[in-house]
């Protein structure tokens, strides 16, 4: 199947957390960072996760946020670190790629904020997901 989801990092489940009817899957990606998904039970349920299952977490481009260094007091939990490769600009929105350890994502962000932020190849930043915003599909 093909996506139109530019986010799929490769990773491992490391623990699941389960309730009745949402779930909380954390994850070790390929480059080591850890992210949570949090995803239905009945998901789950579905794709046979448990601890040592290969997974593919995938993150639409309009859902990572940046930041130009770690965020605290915030509840958004996954936070990986990278370096912008590229980016790209329109009228009202900007496209900017990030590589991190094991990957690349991208972020669809506002130009404003390509611009407030300074954001240029080089640049170090931190992705900022929310766990409501993460999919899991079974590698």
């Amino acid at each position: 199947m093909s996506l139109s989801i530019r986010n799929q990092i490769p990773g491992t489940v490391t623990a699941v957390t389960t309730g009745e009817a949402m779930a909380s899957v954390k994850v070790r990606l390929i480059g080591g960072q850890e992210i949570t998904a949090a995803i239905t039970t009945e998901a789950v349920k579905d794709l046979g996760l448990s601890a040592g299952a290969a997974v593919k977490a995938l993150v639409k481009s309009t859902e990572v946020s940046l930041a130009t260094g770690p965020v605290e007091g915030i509840s958004i939990r996954n936070q990986i670190a990278g370096t912008v490769t590229d980016v790209a600009t329109g009228g009202a929105m900007g496209a900017v790629k990030v590589t991190v350890d094991g990957g690349e994502l991208t972020a669809a962000i506002t130009k404003d904020a390509v611009e407030a932020l300074g954001l240029a190849a080089g640049t170090s930043v931190v992705a900022l997901i929310k766990s409501t915003e993460i999919s899991l599909a079974a590698a």
